[in-house]
């Protein structure tokens, strides 16, 4: 499946719990070994989760606590499974809600999906050093008398997420400093790093480098952080438009509950079987 081009395998082990390691969870997700994808997804029955649990693996292997754009394409298939018009659903970090919006028949239309609310706090984000303002960190690219890029803001969306608000995001060599910003030594869990250009109240364009992953061509919890980051530094309203590589998500801070509602496409690609032996 694929949420604005960010790719992932959804693999069903709720009556089969195959346990995976890294090195398999790599194996699927490099295009030469395996399907490819982004993130690696699985569908649970784990313990200490109530109901279906979604499991969210990096493409180096590593388990995270949420990924918006996947989020929606499980609301999806768990829809379609029970005919329901909205489901809940557990992961790491938090119990999701997602719901139909429109015509969804064959993977068209669109999803929405309570993101909760996002974390500002520095141990919360988490952050290595004790920060009382987070809308912006002290993180600086390039000369130290005149830097390229500076302070951008952290926030926490289910993963920790440090973004740059710059005037062109095409501009920016994200591919160069992406990498380094996360695994800056101010980020004990590492960083998805975004570039962010106001366009205006209500738009947004944003580039992001994935942790574990490199460029993809979204993210939804990167949008929701951006979103809620513009915010509160009063560059935009709660309710956005963010156009990634892949496609526009539309992103909402509510006011009454300080949630995050996303909503955007997702896609069904196929279907398949792992060997068994693979």
């Amino acid at each position: 499946m694929n949420g604005l081009g960010n790719k992932f395998i959804v693999l069903d082990l709720r009556d089969d719990p195959v346990t995976l390691d890294e090195s398999s969870i790599r194996k699927a997700a490099d295009l030469k070994t395996g399907p490819g994808c982004d993130q690696f997804i699985t569908l649970e029955h784990r313990k200490g989760y109530d109901g279906v649990f979604m499991g969210v693996f990096n493409a180096d292997g590593s388990e995270v606590g949420a990924c918006g754009n996947a989020a929606r394409c499980v609301g999806w298939l768990l829809m379609e499974e029970t005919g329901a018009s909205e489901v809940n659903f557990a992961t790491l970090s938090e119990p999701l809600h997602a719901a139909r919006i429109g015509d969804n028949k064959n993977g068209n239309g669109r999803i929405a999906v309570d993101m909760g609310e996002p974390k500002f706090g520095w141990r919360d984000i988490p952050l290595s050093e004790q920060m009382d303002d987070t809308r912006f960190v002290d993180i600086k690219l390039g000369p130290i008398d005149k830097p390229v890029l500076w302070g951008p803001s952290a926030v926490n969306v289910g993963n920790p997420h440090c973004i740059f608000f710059v005037e062109d995001a095409e501009a920016q060599a994200l591919d160069k400093f992406g990498p380094m910003i996360e695994h800056h030594p101010l980020f004990p869990e590492q960083a998805n790093v975004s570039v962010a250009q106001v366009l205006s109240k209500h738009a947004i364009r944003l580039r992001v480098w994935e942790r574990g992953v490199g460029i993809t061509e979204a993210c939804g919890t990167a949008a929701c952080a951006a979103t809620v980051a513009a915010h509160r530094r009063r560059l935009t309203a709660r309710k956005v438009t963010v156009t990634l590589d892949g496609g526009d998500l539309a992103i909402e801070w509510r006011e009454e509950d300080n949630h995050i509602i996303m909503t955007g496409p997702i896609t069904l690609e196929g279907e398949g079987r792992f060997a068994d032996d693979y």
